[in-house]
């Protein structure tokens, strides 16, 4: 089963929890073992797993690489202005594969899902397979 979800962001750079629309497709492929993967089919977005019980965590994550890979020094910026943001999807990725388990996923405690979006405001989508 293959379902596609839209993401609006508002902010250039941010992480959205994704999980609950995640859960949902999941419960409605009726799989009770197998794999889900979450891709993100943008140049400069991606998809990451960790907590998020905490907000404070996806506004580090975002702060880190902004120190790591600063905006405004890389040569495809002379393009649109988003040598970063292309970088950092690149570093981050844009899948994430879940095990399932009883109808569920196998995540942590404390993992959620989460779409990164490195170069927005925008309308991002993500596809969601379950097998």
């Amino acid at each position: 089963m293959q379902k596609e979800i839209t993401v609006s962001t508002s902010k250039r750079e941010e992480l959205v929890d994704i999980t609950d629309e995640v859960k949902k497709i999941v419960a409605e492929s009726k799989v009770k073992e197998g794999l889900c993967n979450v891709y993100v089919p943008h140049a400069t977005a991606a998809i990451t797993i960790n907590e998020n019980y905490d907000p404070n965590v996806m506004v580090d994550i975002v702060n880190a690489l902004g120190k790591l890979i600063p905006q405004g020094k890389w040569i495809h910026d002379s393009v649109d202005g988003n040598g970063d943001a292309h970088i950092k999807s690149a570093i981050v990725g844009p899948s994430e594969t879940i095990p399932i388990k009883d109808g569920s996923l196998l995540l942590g405690q404390w993992q959620d899902i989460m779409l990164c979006d490195f170069d927005g405001p925008r309308q991002r989508k993500v596809i969601i397979t379950v097998k």
